[in-house]
Formats: structure tokens, sequence, C-alpha cells
């Protein structure tokens, strides 16, 4: 078997006397996508920041490609080749989406590889015509097609999105699936959502958290039709 691209291990975390992950064992493979959803409270945020570095494991590992990064700091994941995109966007507001996305090409690459790569990366997530454009006028779609932007100019082995649908109107949601699955051709992404419509418009796997748990890995549409996931997830009672 190869090596996964980012592999947990009997993943704990306690905060006090709260259990906020269970013997999490989660296995990525290279160029995969995967979403992970569970109701409020399920584990999701805190799994989420056991993956970028701002929570660190009670007990349990992190592999990526091998490597233990259990104890990596915040800034740490992009070196590694982790790139990350929160909920908030975090764009630099009073610079221009050329300049935003820019930056992040420039950091690894020469003047002109980065204007090259800022120009392929707008095109990509169809934001080239605003490249002008302040960031901080942007309506909150863009904002976020910008931000996938910055993080994949970076050329990251693994994206992890937050909530990417978050806040966006049907076409907007509809554009950000079809964003997705057209970068996870070169990109391995976990994606933790709610929405599970937007789920079933990008998901091949999905991981369900319950209680801080994995309870179940299958596809969009086993997962949903499971009378416990029903329960528990959408708080309907089985017959």
């Amino acid at each position: 078997m190869s090596t996964p691209l980012i592999e947990t291990r009997d993943l704990n975390v306690r905060f006090g006397g709260v259990h906020a992950t269970r013997d999490v064992n989660f296995t990525l493979a290279e160029a995969e996508l995967r979403c992970v959803i569970g109701p409020n409270g399920a584990g999701k945020s805190t799994f989420f920041k056991l993956l970028t570095g701002q929570v660190k494991p009670t007990s349990g590992q992190i592999l990526f490609r091998g490597q233990d990064i259990s104890k990596m700091q915040p800034h740490d994941p992009g070196r590694l080749g982790i790139g990350i995109k929160t909920q908030v966007p975090s764009l630099f507001n009073g610079l221009s989406v050329w300049e935003n996305v820019w930056l992040s090409a420039r950091r690894l690459n020469s003047t002109a590889q980065a204007d090259r790569i800022t120009r392929e990366t707008l095109e990509r997530v169809g934001m080239h015509a605003y490249r002008d454009v302040t960031a901080g006028l942007l309506a909150h779609g863009m904002r976020q097609w910008v931000e996938i932007g910055v993080v994949i100019a970076a050329d990251p082995p693994l994206i992890l999105l937050d909530e990417p649908a978050a806040g966006m109107s049907d076409a907007e949601v509809a554009r950000t699936a079809e964003l997705i699955l057209e970068i996870n051709r070169q990109h391995a992404l976990v994606v933790v959502e709610h929405d599970m419509n937007f789920i079933r418009m990008i998901a091949r796997k999905v991981t369900v958290l319950h209680q801080g748990a994995v309870i179940k890995e299958d596809t969009p549409d086993r997962i949903m039709s499971d009378p416990l996931i029903q329960q528990i997830y959408l708080g309907k009672k089985p017959h």
C-alpha cells in the first residue's frame, strides 16, 4: 500500500472534562477529495484545527506523507504543503485581487513565475476580470473564490476547506462546487461542511463525526439513507 497523504491514528483531544475527539482514525490518499460532516458539537471544528496545528492532540498521531506532524505549530502547515481556507476570508482588504494572489504565488517562485501563476489562478477561479478590484470591496462569494485562489497559488498537495459554501447564494454554491471539483484534479482536499446538498455535488466519500468519533464512512447517498445518521444529523427518528 502507498503511504497516505494524511493520516490520523487514535487521535484524541480533551479540554478539561470534554472529550472533543475520540480515537479518530482518518486516512486520505493523494489527490482524494473527502467531506467531513456532523451535527453541531460533533468535533468537526476541533478536527480541522488539529490538521492545521491550531490544536495539539492529547494523544494519538497526525502523519503527513508518513511524517509525524502532531506537534506542528500554526505557521507550519504552509511550509509542509498544506493549504488552509477557514470560514472567514482572511484577505488583505486594502490590496487588489491580483496582489492578494500574487503574494501567495511569489513566496516560492520568481517574479515572472508569480505573474504567470497569478494569471492562471485567477482564470481558474473565475476572478481574472476583477484582478484590479480592491479585495475589501468584493461580495462575499467572490471573496471566498479569491481566497481559494490564494491557497491554490501556493500549489499545496493538500487543501483544507472549512465550510466553503457558507453564506452563498444557490448560484454561488453551484459555482463553488464546480471549482472544488476542478481543483481536485491537481490537489487533495478535505472539506468540512454541513450542507448536504453541497456535499452531494462534490463528494464521493464522506466521513461522519458524532460526539468526537468517526461513526461512518461511505458515499453521500448511503450516508444520508442510514437511519442512525438521519436521527443524529437531521433529527429524524427511525420508524
